[in-house]
C-alpha cells in the first residue's frame, strides 16, 4: 500500500482520524457541560439521594455532580462510615 500525502482541507481530520489522535470525549455537549449516561447499582436507593437533594434545595443531578467534584478534587475514602 502506498503512502499517500492528505489533501491539505483534509489534513485536521486525517490527524484526528489517526489511531493515536486524542480520544473523542463521548457524550452530548450541554453548554459548558458534557451529558453522560449514569447506572448506579440498586443499593444505593435513589430516593436517599433525591432526599438530599430536597434537603439542600438541589436537583438530584447537582448532588451527583457535585459528589462527583468532591472525590475528584479530595479523594476518596473507602470503607469509611
Amino acid at each position: 500500500m502506498a503512502i499517500t500525502r492528505p489533501k491539505a482541507k483534509n489534513a485536521e481530520a486525517f490527524i484526528a482520524a489517526a489511531p493515536d489522535a486524542e480520544p473523542k470525549p463521548r457524550g452530548v455537549r450541554k453548554g459548558n457541560k458534557q451529558q453522560i449516561s449514569l447506572t448506579i447499582a440498586p443499593t444505593i436507593p435513589l430516593m436517599k439521594v433525591d432526599e438530599l437533594a430536597a434537603e439542600i434545595g438541589q436537583s438530584r443531578a447537582a448532588v451527583i455532580n457535585l459528589a462527583i467534584h468532591l472525590a475528584v478534587e479530595h479523594g476518596l475514602a473507602i470503607g469509611v462510615h
